[in-house]
């Protein structure tokens, strides 16, 4: 193939470029979602009120439209940070892909690295359609939680560069709780999507919300946090018997942390009637979550040493 001659002219990516590539790609998919936030509080959602123009018969935010120019900006700008979260994915690809070419066995990893640009191209649709939709309560939350599955797979993507390819082996005895909490943050992150539909940030003030007490849902969206900590609490107890190693006890702490540092915020951001500033800070700790529960899925189990960190040409002449 044309393009695989072209990747493999490519100097191999050392160690230190792999782990930099997957790191940028799970700040990418992260940053993305924290940016749209600020969309919404900003009441900037429908600055550009048209896709995949901002504006009808001009791409770019054109300030005769008759709509606030700060607005359009900050809409359109979240628009072009698509663009740079496209070119990290596209960079992940080509990175996994000329390991491969060395390595024809990390398929896997090849994979996990399409899920980004394709995730992203998938996501643009979500939001073109959201802004069609004029940020309807339910399309902005689609929005929000189509993000959430691209940062758990890069989290996946980071950990593949630098693991080998050998069946998961399982470091604590059984994963059904470790599943159940992965099940459970995705409730707490839906949840959270409807205390979002039914308060004061739409996105534009002729958004219709979601016609459910706030109160009530935030109620909801808390005893589900509530659950995650239990579950975690009973995975720490697994992690106890199981004698686990150092390193899944330090990633175990920093998921306890992190998630009870954002049940604060939240319990603060609600107590305080939801400032428009701590709406960002509370993605951005959403974020934190996700990147720290991901982080606890893959050092619970263990695929083999990584194999694909040197040229095959560099292992071949030290065998």
């Amino acid at each position: 193939m044309p393009f695989t001659s072209l990747v493999a002219r490519l100097p191999f990516p050392s160690a230190a470029v792999q782990r930099a590539v997957g790191i940028a790609a799970v700040l990418a998919q992260a940053l993305i979602g924290v940016t749209g936030s600020i969309v919404r509080v900003t009441g900037s959602g429908l600055g550009c009120p048209t896709w995949p123009q901002c504006v009808a018969g001009s791409l770019v935010p054109k300030h005769d439209s008759g709509i606030d120019a700060l607005n359009q900006w900050i809409e359109f700008g979240n628009r072009l940070l698509t663009g740079v979260v496209i070119l990290v994915a596209a960079v992940a690809v080509v990175t996994a892909w000329r390991v491969q070419i060395d390595h024809p066995g990390r398929k896997r990893l090849v994979k996990l690295a399409w899920t980004m640009p394709g995730g992203v191209v998938l996501q643009a649709v979500v939001g073109g359609l959201t802004v069609l939709a004029k940020l309807e309560w339910w399309t902005v939350a689609i929005h929000f939680l189509a993000t959430t599955p691209l940062v758990w797979l890069a989290v996946l993507l980071l950990r593949a560069f630098r693991e080998g390819d050998e069946p998961a082996r399982s470091l604590v005895p059984g994963r059904s709780v470790l599943v159940a909490l992965a099940v459970v943050m995705w409730l707490v992150l839906a949840a959270g999507t409807t205390v979002t539909g039914a308060g004061p940030h739409s996105g534009d003030i002729n958004t219709h919300r979601l016609a459910v007490s706030v109160e009530t849902l935030a109620q909801v969206h808390g005893g589900l946090l509530v659950l995650y900590l239990l579950l975690l609490a009973v995975f720490g107890l697994q992690l106890l018997r199981a004698g686990a190693p150092k390193s899944l006890w330090q990633r175990y702490t920093v998921v306890w942390v992190v998630a009870v540092a954002q049940g604060g915020l939240g319990s603060l951001q609600y107590a305080l009637g939801v400032p428009e500033a701590m709406v960002s800070f509370h993605v951005l700790g959403a974020m934190a979550v996700i990147i720290a529960t991901a982080s606890l899925w893959t050092g619970s189990r263990d695929r083999g040493p990584a194999i694909s960190l040197a040229p095959a040409s560099r292992e071949l002449a030290a065998a």
